[in-house]
């Protein structure tokens, strides 16, 4: 298990979590060790507060801080960089699914962010799919309006193992068609 609190409250709950297997993260990491990036909180500082993942890609940053696939690959990066976790977070809008778009939206996510990173980075990251229309709004998905085939098949896809474990099926369909793709 994996609790992210705010940042001020991150060596407050690696204390509290110590000899328990519960795990500390951060809500989210920026993509520079240091420099003029304020309100940022980088992977140093994240590892000094004692935590060991970090949430990116979360769908408020997407929604209200214009995160994008591009700066979530960055960002995945430096949480890898700094021997972090990264819970990789994947989904789509109300839109969009309603649109039957979800599939899509998941092989862009991949194509055009996580696809970057190279197959023993690929293995150290979790996925979380966190559809943005069902966090907040008091509609959470019901058991027939999931995606087809998110976790069913993700045992099922990629040339590794790692990517077995790891992909939903959108993500296997734009591997196996991505130059880019770790193990291609």
């Amino acid at each position: 298990m994996v609790i992210c609190p705010p940042f001020t409250d991150l060596a407050a709950a690696v204390a509290a979590a110590q000899g328990t297997r519960i795990h500390i993260g951060a809500q989210n990491i920026g993509w520079a060790k240091e420099g003029a990036f304020t309100g940022e909180i980088s992977g140093p500082m994240i590892v000094a507060a004692g935590a060991t993942y970090a949430i990116v890609g979360h769908s408020e940053r997407r929604q209200y801080f214009a995160e994008t696939d591009e700066t979530v690959l960055k960002r995945t990066q430096a949480a890898l960089e700094f021997g972090l976790t990264p819970i990789v977070c994947v989904g789509e809008r109300l839109e969009e699914f309603e649109g039957g778009n979800t599939e899509a939206v998941l092989v862009r996510q991949f194509q055009q962010g996580i696809a970057g990173l190279s197959e023993p980075q690929f293995a150290r990251i979790a996925i979380a799919y966190e559809p943005v229309w069902a966090i907040g709004t008091g509609r959470p998905p019901r058991r027939r309006s999931r995606p087809p085939r998110i976790a069913r098949s993700a045992p099922r896809c990629g040339p590794s193992s790692a990517k077995r474990r790891a992909m939903p099926s959108a993500f296997c369909t734009a591997a196996a068609s991505s130059p880019t793709t770790p193990g291609r």
